[in-house]
């Protein structure tokens, strides 16, 4: 059973990294639609792998308490220990993709905060940015 909740994990580890990879792909690109459209499905595989991980937990942990006299690695299998070590390599694969987006979409936050602030543009008043007491702040030139 524990070997059947690691590669059930593994794919959604997989799927969520294609998913991230998508996203950087359509950020690029800018296009924002179907990067909202994904968000469902993202959420769902994480929820997936949160509760894979669980019962990859509680598994080991009863594999643990029926023998309490061998160490974990005595207990599982060469399968069991390949299908972690390829856990490891997809979750930080997984990080590294995630870190790359995040990069991308401060950059795009920045710039469209920038561009409005060209737009509109603001003074402080206390902690909170407020538009400008001007009515009319914008200028059409033809």
């Amino acid at each position: 059973m524990l070997s059947h909740h690691l590669q059930s994990a593994l794919s959604d580890l997989r799927d969520l990294v294609k998913l991230t990879e998508s996203d950087i792909a359509d950020i690029k690109e800018a296009k924002n639609d179907p990067q909202f459209d994904r968000l469902s499905l993202k959420e769902e595989k994480i929820k997936s792998f949160e509760s894979k991980k669980a019962m990859i937990d509680h598994e080991i942990s009863t594999l643990m308490t029926s023998n309490p006299d061998k160490e974990l690695p005595q207990l599982l299998t060469q399968d069991q220990h390949a299908l972690l070590d390829e856990l490891k390599v997809e979750l930080s694969n997984l990080r590294d993709t995630n870190k790359h987006y995040a990069k991308l979409v401060l950059v795009v936050s920045n710039l469209y905060n920038t561009f409005l602030e060209r737009l509109v543009p603001t003074e402080m008043q206390g902690y909170n940015k407020v538009a400008s007491k001007k009515p009319s702040f914008l200028e059409v030139r033809v």
